[in-house]
């Protein structure tokens, strides 16, 4: 420590601590400002167990009628403290002010009460603080000894629902008079559960008996469980859902036709179950019920229909429309029901998300009901649909903005304009403009202690049409269910940020189709993608460091061979001329020594960057897309996520063959072009994997293994830069920054040059174990390790080998903080480099290196993965 450090420090950490006490002194204080003497205000909680604990005891909390304050601030209650803040002696007065409609909320009003109160000397106060504190904050919550007894009786009445029966719950109170503050103390014994000695089934219908006995074994209850309710709950469930899948009409619809018979007159350890299902005494049979009438009214107003209709069909589907603003085929697409099919619960289900999904329409009424009248009425087995529908705006303009971090680009802004016109072409097509940019800053190359301008502007067109365009029929191959969808994609977009910066064209035609609510397809043909680098001359302009090492190696190689630095001075040679005649000059190799040659190696990893960066290029490729994702679905606590992509690039452009033998970099010279452009042949596998694992009710363990492999051939040698895999960033091995030195493989060159070098394999594997603290507060627990490879040698030992991966996977830890505000996480990481693979032998491991003050910082928005 400095001896100017040591100075300040002790004034530095005073102040320090002295705000830390004044901090923890207004706490103490504060938070029984307003208990009254006698009454204590509840701090705790307490739960023990006096036995083997079981995974449903952190639902045991809900039961507690008597809940402390929240904590805000992570041990902060913040709003028991905006409370105490407000004048004691306007409590009363404002606690009625609230009750009152905002709109009533004035100085009138105001004015009265404090007549009402006898407070005459305060007419006229505006109490704007105090207000502000009064609605912001929550009264204390004073310990009442008898909630604390009903809280015990209800603990132990979930233990008996969850199946132990003979359970015991006591509680005692720990009181501080002093401090004006109480915990309470449930003490919990389990003991043995009781479990279902056998099984059996009393189903009268034989219907109904059959459809249950083909999906027997999906069932959830199993003789020698223990005789949990909410198991119980979730078989009638599953048996509701099974039913109505199958014909039955809102079966069990009153919750009165399934039920469980328990008996425990011989014991309460070992009790025979038995399922119960029949309508009522009288076991009156079931009907499977078929679809009737299937209606659709396209209206400006509910009482349009019928009146102001005109009737129209298509294949046993009802349409009535005001207009013809929407053809009939287009509509009868997103129509699953079909009548005189069976009824089925699911595409009703499938029907009104496929209607909503068309962004073109507001439901204003989704029924479906028993047929009345006719015959036999009442026909208690025919189902007759009625959708009502009002058509959206024809024009919807949005404007928006976004706040982003980077590592790269700093804290930047990205406006957004998107115009979407609906229903283009009369068949609920939706076409979507949109004109977007993202400014910030970054570090300057040539001067790092400064920051200059970096921006991206694009403008995109995408046009959607709500079946597949293909020119025969699909409808036996892919079905209506799968609610198949098209968009054809058209976007240019203008990048500068190092100062070379990129121009951008794209195009597409994607294909979607939703199996379920976890399984979608997307198959992406004739995705092409034009990218031109601008200011390809200025390379060592901007990579400063690059050109300290191209300058080095060319005044090695002028000293070997003073006619070339002639010509070069001449300009008979171009740089890139210059270069590749050392790299192909073995006479010279041959003469280096041990520094010169370490010189020469990084070199070669520049001219790799070099040409990676300034690389023009055009991709035409043909995507698959297959994800499976159960986050976020609730009966998936344990959610597991997939996501599967194939690109096939090049095959279509390989047709035609013209070349190219100069221009084309140093090292990838001669490649076949396409308007004079390379074209980029490669196959690319990415593969993300992930599963959450939920523990003690609200903790998270996370994993997500990552497997990318990408395989140049034909006209590319290497992976096109916008195609490659880097290291870094928020979202992958946090301890390394975007670009950030890590990688390729175990490579020793110098870090300056490894920045920007990629790779064509990538194994990413990170955990996370997430904690909340309160609702607004969560903190994670993270490790990652990872790196890129390359499947070849490109000259600096970053190749692939199954023997020595394992040695060359960086890995990084760390902590996080989340605050969750409405609808956006706020994610804070701070990691630190526990093994780099590209230090030497002896230094990889770096425990001895960590400097607790100076992590990795990571801020961004949302969860990692």
């Amino acid at each position: 420590m400095s001896g100017k450090h040591y100075k300040n420090s002790p004034q530095k950490y005073y102040k320090i601590i002295s705000f830390a006490t004044f901090v923890g002194l207004l706490y103490a204080c504060s938070t029984t400002k307003k208990v009254p003497d006698g009454e204590y205000l509840l701090t705790q909680n307490n739960f023990e167990f006096e036995d083997k604990k079981q995974f449903f005891d952190e639902e045991l909390k809900d039961y507690v009628q008597q809940k402390p304050n929240k904590k805000q601030l992570l041990f902060l209650p913040l709003s028991l403290l905006f409370y105490n803040a407000a004048n004691p002696k306007y409590d009363t007065l404002l606690s009625e002010y609230m009750t009152y409609p905002s709109e009533m909320r004035n100085q009138k009003l105001r004015d009265s009460l404090f007549i009402k109160y006898n407070m005459q000397s305060s007419v006229g106060k505006s109490l704007f603080m105090d207000r502000l504190y009064h609605n912001w904050g929550t009264p204390p919550v004073i310990l009442d000894q008898t909630r604390t007894e009903k809280s015990a009786e209800q603990i132990q009445n979930r233990m008996t629902y969850r199946g132990f029966w003979d359970a015991e719950v006591k509680y005692s109170h720990k009181l501080d008079s002093a401090a004006k503050k109480a915990s309470v103390n449930y003490s919990i014994k389990h003991n043995a559960p009781t479990h279902i000695k056998e099984y059996y089934y009393n189903i009268p219908d034989p219907g109904i008996k059959g459809v249950f006995r083909q999906r027997l074994h999906e069932s959830l209850v199993r003789k020698g469980q223990i005789l949990d309710q909410t198991v119980l709950e979730k078989e009638i469930s599953r048996i509701n859902e099974l039913m109505r899948d199958h014909g039955y009409y809102r079966f069990n619809a009153a919750n009165d036709e399934v039920g469980f018979v328990a008996d425990s007159l011989k014991s309460t350890k070992e009790v025979p179950l038995v399922l119960e299902i029949h309508k009522d005494s009288l076991d009156r049979p079931y009907k499977r019920a078929t679809f009737g009438n299937i209606d659709v009214a396209i209206v400006n107003r509910p009482s349009d229909f019928p009146k102001r209709t005109v009737k129209d069909s298509l294949r046993r589907i009802r349409f009535h429309k005001i207009n013809d603003q929407y053809k009939t085929p287009s509509m009868w697409r997103a129509i699953i029901v079909d009548s005189e099919s069976q009824y089925d619960q699911k595409k009703l289900d499938l029907t009104k998300r496929n209607l909503l999904a068309m962004n073109n329409f507001s439901i204003l009424k989704a029924r479906d009901s028993l047929r009345q009248g006719g015959v036999n009425a009442p026909n208690d087995s025919i189902v007759d649909v009625l959708y009502v529908l009002k058509p959206l705006d024809k024009y919807e303009l949005k404007v928006g903005t976004d706040l982003n971090y980077s590592q790269l680009l700093n804290f930047g802004i990205s406006p957004s304009v998107d115009l979407t016109t609906r229903n283009v072409f009369g068949g609920a097509e939706n076409l979507t403009t949109s004109v977007a940019g993202t400014f910030g800053s970054i570090r300057n190359p040539k001067n790092l202690d400064k920051r200059i301008l970096a921006y991206e502007y694009s403008a995109q067109a995408s046009l959607s049409f709500p079946r597949l365009l293909l020119p025969f029929s699909y409808y036996k191959l892919i079905p209506k269910r799968y609610s198949p969808t098209t968009s054809i994609v058209l976007g240019a977009s203008v990048q500068n940020n190092i100062g070379l910066g990129r121009t951008n064209f794209n195009t597409g035609l994607n294909y979607f189709a939703n199996v379920n609510d976890q399984s979608s397809h997307r198959l992406t043909l004739f995705n092409t993608l034009f990218s031109l680098t601008k200011n390809k001359d200025s390379y060592y302009d901007f990579f400063v460091n690059d050109n300290i090492i191209r300058q080095t190696v060319f005044d090695d190689y002028f000293i070997y061979n003073p006619q070339v630095q002639q010509q070069f001075n001449s300009g008979a040679l171009t740089r890139d001329q210059v270069s590749e005649q050392i790299l192909s000059d073995e006479g010279y190799v041959n003469t280096l020594d041990k520094k010169r040659a370490e010189d020469l190696l990084s070199f070669l990893g520049t001219l790799v960057n070099k040409d990676r960066q300034t690389q023009d290029v055009l991709i035409s490729s043909m995507i698959y897309n297959f994800i499976y994702n159960e986050i976020g679905k609730k009966d998936y606590p344990n959610a597991f996520y997939f996501n599967g992509k194939v690109e096939l690039a090049g095959n279509i452009p390989s047709i035609f063959n013209q070349s190219r033998n100069d221009g084309g970099g140093v090292l990838r010279s001669p490649e076949r072009t396409i308007f004079g452009i390379p074209y980029a042949q490669f196959v690319k596998f990415d593969f993300d994997v992930r599963k959450y694992f939920q523990f003690n009710g609200n903790q998270t363990l996370a994993l997500r293994q990552f497997i990318g492999l990408g395989i140049p051939y034909g006209n590319s040698s290497t992976m096109p830069f916008v195609r490659s895999y880097f290291n870094g960033g928020a979202n992958d091995i946090r301890a390394w920054i975007a670009f950030g030195g890590l990688g390729p493989g175990g490579s020793q060159i110098d870090e300056k040059v490894r920045t920007y070098l990629m790779g064509n394999i990538k194994l990413t594997t990170n955990i996370e174990y997430r904690i909340p603290f309160t609702e607004m507060y969560e903190g994670a627990i993270f490790t990652d390790i990872g790196n890129v490879w390359n499947t070849e040698n490109n000259g600096f030992d970053d190749q692939f080998k199954f023997n020595r991966f394992i040695r060359e996977m960086g890995i990084g830890s760390g902590l996080g903080l989340r605050l969750n505000i409405a609808y956006i996480t706020l994610r804070v990481d701070l990691a630190y480099k526990i093994y780099d693979p590209n230090k030497a032998d002896g230094e990889r491991w770096r425990f001895n290196k960590i400097q607790p003050l100076k992590p990795t910082l990571n801020i961004a928005f949302g969860y990692p993965f």
